[in-house]
């Protein structure tokens, strides 16, 4: 598809570009005559610059989904500079979306800081697999509503910095968090400050830094969980069961590779009314699993390799959807942010 040449718009419209409206010639200014008595005062009117007609398509007569679809094959620095061009652009700003996927993405700490810091209005974002920074994680604190985050695998910030972001997200429903570069520190941050509102939890992968006293402050806390993994986590024993038994609208949970529960112990999840899906890989052979089945035939087991908490999209489908939303502005080269 081509499109001619631009009509140069008249100037003050939204398509108008910010240093034109500071920073335009104007032509000597008529003064309208005072009276004698009035002369300290002086009424300008201000001039209406036209420009003559041009052939063409004005940028007034592009649609927002053309102007989008242009847009998408902009790289990230030059994405940062859309909205400061014209009003209509910055509206039209991905900076201004409350839904953002930037999931493996190649991208400097810097630049993935100079866009968040301008986002405030994020319902839910995925930065899984980035290094971060704590001026980031601030800057994703500066955003109330998000209702979803997957900050999976990353690194980068502090624990004080976790603290501080978790407890400014107090509307936070699914938070994904595992396997991300944390110490026990980060991981009793994670524990103690997670929002009483998350319903789906993933906290896996912290081998000997998540701990049983771990598991019962979280549950203390959280005791609306539908969903929780806790997978890889060795450190655990069958002693944490007793918490799981609060969790009283506990559907699917995750303790797969916790070596120290053997499969005979897992018969006692069973008791929990409201679990359907057992996630238990690593621990049971194939023989004890189908023993385990029979024991537990309300209880779906091993019945998914990976989880979907907080993720935008599930599975190996490839659409232009994230978190059930069709997206608006989807980049055509992500990794060469």
């Amino acid at each position: 598809m081509g499109v001619s040449v631009l009509k140069k718009d008249k100037l003050g419209n939204e398509n108008t570009p910010q240093d034109l409206l500071v920073s335009s010639p104007c032509p000597p200014q008529k003064r309208q005559k005072v009276k004698e008595k009035e002369k300290d005062f002086v009424i300008v009117r201000r001039p209406r610059l036209l420009r003559e007609p041009e052939s063409g398509v004005s940028w007034d007569a592009l649609p927002d989904e053309l102007l989008l679809a242009i847009f998408a094959y902009l790289p990230l620095s030059d994405l940062l500079k859309v909205s400061m061009i014209c009003k209509r652009w910055h509206r039209l700003s991905p900076l201004r979306v409350q839904h953002m996927d930037l999931s493996n993405c190649t991208v400097s700490v810097a630049d993935l800081q100079s866009i968040l810091c301008l986002c405030e209005r994020l319902q839910n974002l995925s930065l899984e697999g980035l290094v971060l920074s704590d001026d980031i994680l601030k800057s994703i604190a500066k955003n109330p509503g998000l209702m979803r985050l997957n900050l999976c695998g990353c690194s980068g910030f502090s624990p004080e910095a976790l603290e501080l972001m978790l407890s400014s997200c107090s509307m936070l429903e699914e938070l994904n968090l595992s396997w991300c570069d944390f110490t026990a520190t980060h991981v009793k941050a994670a524990v103690n400050h997670v929002t009483s509102k998350v319903t789906q939890l993933n906290l896996s992968g912290y081998r000997q830094n998540l701990q049983i006293p771990d598991v019962k402050t979280l549950v203390e806390r959280c005791p609306f969980l539908v969903h929780l993994d806790l997978s890889d986590s060795v450190m655990l024993k069958p002693e944490c069961f007793q918490y799981f038994h609060q969790l009283f609208f506990l559907q699917h949970l995750g303790l797969s590779r916790c070596y120290q529960i053997s499969p005979a112990a897992l018969v006692e999840l069973g008791e929990i009314p409201t679990l359907k899906t057992l996630q238990v890989f690593g621990i049971v052979t194939d023989s004890s699993l189908q023993l385990l089945k029979e024991t537990l035939p309300d209880v779906k087991i091993n019945c998914s390799h990976f989880t979907s908490i907080a993720r935008p999209t599930v599975g190996s489908k490839k659409n232009h959807e994230i978190w059930g939303i069709k997206c608006r502005l989807t980049l055509r080269n992500p990794s060469g942010l």
